[in-house]
């Protein structure tokens, strides 16, 4: 039996249904991921599931004594309070039962023997029945073992905590509950890539019902069991994750579009058909009328899909060659080191990933590069005619009074756009706002449309270097898919600061990353890449490591051994290498040159950054091969050292 299912659910706001006779149910174990276009009302039925909001119509059923939580996007606490009592708070509950049980047992042991006492003997038994249903009596227990499985301090206050930290205190809040449904609006909002890693591996070891919106696509990859996407006031189920769903997707897609050419093409005919002179009209049908009036009435009702934005960025004039060049740059907070001695050269045409912690200082790097903050020691040379297009992740460029349309072309009504001109309701249509919206305030708009209002005032402008600090925050699945083919095809140089991984490996030609400790260092490819070639270095480092461990006690015992021997020994003679350790030795110069050779040309390769937008597959390959090359060389190099000692 399904832990929740909904019927035939009906849901407007005005003239829009959100939800159109739509039916979803879940069941115990799965971890459903609900997805579609910003504004086609997941959030809604997020609320409805968790009995926050009811549908218009339809039927809701729900096994008995079933436990919902639901974590929003932005969770809201007592900053005053300890994270002990805020995730406690998600226990109130069942601490007002025992709180009342406590209560009752004091008025029993003061209460004589009659019907009160009776009374309040049943109503101890059944506080009681709950308490032991509710596991409420060791409530401090499960506090404390969740804030341990989460990695959090109870002492600290909530207020001192960043965004990150603050949702992992709303995910303990809501775990300690031991839900049967566990609802989760944007859970990785403000959550950096250990932190997304975290929650995933947190999810897919829980036995709750889970069902989560999300636009990261990775994400749903790997925690969902099924997608539901809530599309046109429907919601269509896709067994299996993301990757499975976007396959059967695209087929339906295919089948919709045939059956209402059909549809739309038989309609055509009725039409002529019905509007025959008069010879023609004594022979009508009145069954084939019917039908006429069915299709044009199916025809009105059919709902097609929502257009996608229209993205198209002014291209400014082209940029020097190099569009930064840093050189031993430093850059302190403080005490705090948030770059150090940081070398790095941007070139005209990079698309650049910077990836690390929440606060590991991305936006600092970026402004660096920019010639926007003064490093304390180093040079930044920053190149010629630059103009420079900035997406700020916290839309500080908005004024939330102002107009759409003002804030697109303020004091008039055409943008150009590539020398073209474009009347701005058109421009805002081609960002999906209605021409009744452009003179709404800015205030009115939701997240993931003033992201979309962001967007529009950063490319109606002319640039050759687009900075955008986590673009992807709110933006639907569609919308992201049209931004990379944007950024794929822009001539000009991309600084991109994102969370999103899969936006990263389909954008960027190279990242750098945070080592830690205002260390920054570069690495070709995409997201993948980086971590492929950053496990390996640890990888190599740790085997280092183990091998300098091992060297270091094979030379104690060789000197214990030797100073044993020393009294019997006036001579010591050489030893001889054997025929195939002396071949190996030769050819061992000419090997490690052949290496070198072949990474310097793949390394070449990889530095144009187009073999990824001509062949990602290849793009992927050649980074793996340029890693193992890394180690290939360190194992020819040790063995020639060895090799060559012993010869000497």
């Amino acid at each position: 039996m399904s832990l929740y299912t909904i019927s035939d659910a009906q849901l407007a706001f005005g003239h829009v249904a959100l939800l159109d006779h739509a039916d979803f149910s879940l069941e115990a174990g799965e971890r459903v991921g609900l997805i579609g276009r910003n504004g086609a009302g997941k959030s809604s039925l997020l609320k409805i599931v968790a009995e926050l909001a009811r549908p218009d119509d339809g039927l809701i059923t729900r096994q008995q004594n079933l436990t919902t939580v639901y974590v929003p996007q932005e969770p809201e606490f007592d900053t005053d309070d300890t994270v002990f009592d805020a995730v406690a708070a998600g226990l109130t509950h069942a601490r007002a039962l025992l709180d009342e049980y406590d209560a009752v047992a004091h008025q029993l042991a003061d209460e004589p023997e009659g019907p009160q006492h009776d009374a309040l003997m049943a109503r101890m038994n059944t506080l009681q029945s709950s308490l032991d249903a509710a596991d409420a009596w060791n409530w401090s227990t499960r506090v404390a073992t969740t804030l341990q499985q989460i990695g959090l301090n109870g002492e600290a206050r909530v207020g001192s905590l960043s965004g990150g930290m603050q949702k992992r205190v709303a995910l303990a809040r809501a775990l300690v509950v031991q839900p049967d449904v566990l609802l989760l609006d944007e859970p990785t909002n403000h959550l950096d890539f250990d932190g997304i890693r975290w929650l995933e591996e947190l999810l897919v070891s829980q036995r709750a019902g889970l069902l989560f919106i999300t636009h990261d696509r990775a994400f749903l990859d790997r925690v969902a069991t099924r997608i539901v996407e809530l599309d046109r006031g429907r919601l269509l189920s896709y067994p299996g994750n993301f990757s499975a769903y976007q396959t059967r997707k695209a087929q339906q897609l295919e089948i919709e579009r045939v059956e209402n050419e059909k549809a739309d093409k038989l309609l055509a005919q009725e039409e002529v058909w019905i509007r025959k002179g008069v010879e023609a009209r004594r022979t009508r049908s009145v069954g084939r009328i019917a039908r006429l009036v069915e299709m044009r009435k199916e025809r009105a009702e059919r709902r097609n899909v929502q257009g996608n934005v229209k993205l198209d960025v002014g291209q400014g004039e082209k940029s020097g060659k190099i569009v930064a060049e840093l050189t031993d740059v430093t850059k302190r907070y403080g005490s705090r080191t948030v770059i150090d001695r940081f070398t790095d050269t941007v070139m005209r045409g990079d698309k650049i990933g910077f990836v690390g912690p929440n606060g590991a200082g991305k936006t600092t790097l970026l402004k660096t590069i920019l010639g926007d903050l003064t490093p304390d020691e180093g040079t930044v040379r920053v190149g010629t005619n630059l103009q420079v297009a900035y997406f700020d992740q916290m839309r500080a460029q908005l004024d939330l009074e102002k107009s759409l349309a003002d804030t697109i072309s303020p004091g008039s009504e055409w943008v150009e756009i590539n020398g073209q001109k474009k009347h701005v309701m058109s421009y805002l249509g081609d960002f999906l706002f209605a021409p009744e919206r452009a003179r709404s305030p800015v205030k009115s708009l939701s997240g993931g449309e003033r992201n979309r209002l962001l967007l529009a005032r950063l490319f109606a402008r002319p640039a050759n270097v687009l900075v955008l600090d986590e673009p992807t925050n709110d933006l639907d699945i569609p919308t992201l898919e049209l931004l990379e083919e944007l950024l794929i095809e822009y001539d000009g140089t991309v600084l991109l600061v994102s969370h999103d991984r899969a936006f990263l490996d389909n954008v960027v030609t190279s990242v750098i990353a945070s080592e830690g400790g205002g260390k920054w260092r570069e690495y070709v490819g995409g997201f993948t890449d980086w971590q492929i070639q950053r496990d390996r270095s640890e990888q190599l480092a740790l085997e280092a490591q183990k091998e300098a461990s091992k060297d270091a006690a094979k030379d104690a015992a060789s000197n214990a051994a030797a100073k044993e021997s020393a009294a019997g020994r006036n001579t010591q003679r050489a030893v001889k290498l054997s025929f195939k350790e002396q071949r190996e030795l030769e050819a061992l110069p000419e090997r490690i040159a052949a290496l070198e050779a072949e990474q310097k040309t793949i390394g070449a390769q990889l530095e144009d950054g187009s073999v990824f937008a001509r062949d990602a597959q290849e793009g992927t390959r050649l980074t793996e091969r340029y890693a193992a090359i890394d180690e290939e060389l360190l194992i020819a190099l040790e063995r020639w050292d060895e090799l060559e000692n012993r010869r000497k």
